[in-house]
């Protein structure tokens, strides 16, 4: 059984992070370990949301881990909220990566802006931790952030590939910008393979409205996809479908949540495209 371990926060009520990380990969039959970085209440769409630093327990966890001997097929890293656990997050990659495939989803900005608490310099520190990935799947805000250049909310398809070939100089092997509409009309993703030379995309429909955590289901199924042998090109498809399904069934609901998607109603169409 494949197995992969992923490093990101949990709010307990909300759908982003680790609370569709885990279920996602679990039901892409794969065997699921976690490192929450912090516990919310709720996620950063809410007012007055608790939270609870869990830093000081990651390099303990991992020390067990090595003690016990554990192997990961994938090491997956999503929202890191602090300096320390990018430092953690490297020593993940270090002491459990170095056989299998290792992903950033760096979680950090959206819509020109840094989430709050982020600065130019945490984002300076996020790109050396994308440097040691294999993929990074950042959206056109985070990829700015990362490259420190100015975000532009007009572009085309010679500036989205300039900007993948800049990400994957930091040094990853391959990189997926998401959230990327060419004509108003549909949104997906655009990939660089620096390996093999070679872009590619992948696009659908846009839906009505967007919401919360999508881009947490995006990487967690290109992930799972990913370690369940698909190649670089479906995984991509596979997760753009995948979150276009969950937009779609959540909207058929009249009373849908505003704060994430139904996620769950979508898992049986993505077990059946893997085929299992």
């Amino acid at each position: 059984m494949k197995k992969v371990v992923t490093m990101q926060d949990i709010s307990c009520v909300g759908k982003c992070s680790l609370t569709v990380a885990l279920p996602i990969l679990s039901a892409m039959g794969i065997e699921t370990a976690v490192i929450p970085t912090a516990v919310l209440s709720t996620h950063t769409m809410f007012q007055g949301f608790t939270f609870h630093d869990l830093t000081d327990e990651i390099v303990p966890v991992m020390e067990h881990w090595k003690k016990e001997g554990f192997r990961f097929d994938a090491v997956y890293t999503g929202y890191l909220g602090s300096f320390r656990q990018l430092d953690c997050a490297a020593k993940l990659f270090e002491d459990f990566g170095k056989d299998g495939l290792k992903i950033v989803d760096p979680c950090m900005a959206d819509n020109g802006k840094l989430y709050p608490g982020f600065t130019p310099e945490f984002a300076r520190e996020m790109a050396k931790l994308c440097g040691k990935a294999d993929i990074i799947c950042p959206n056109m805000t985070e990829a700015s952030f990362l490259l420190d250049i100015p975000y532009v909310t007009s572009y085309d398809e010679t500036y989205v590939r300039d900007v993948l070939k800049k990400l994957t100089a930091l040094g990853s092997k391959k990189a997926v910008i998401t959230g990327i509409s060419l004509d108003g009309e549909t949104l997906g993703a655009y990939a660089y393979d620096s390996e093999a030379d070679r872009y590619l995309s992948y696009f659908t429909e846009e839906e009505a409205r967007h919401f919360h955590g999508t881009g947490d289901i995006w990487a967690s199924t290109m992930c799972g996809a990913l370690v369940n042998g698909k190649s670089f090109d479906e995984s991509i498809a596979i997760a753009c479908d995948y979150v276009k399904e969950c937009i779609h069934v959540t909207l058929e609901e009249p009373d849908y949540n505003t704060y994430g998607v139904n996620f769950e109603q979508a898992v049986p169409s993505l077990i059946r495209r893997l085929g299992h």
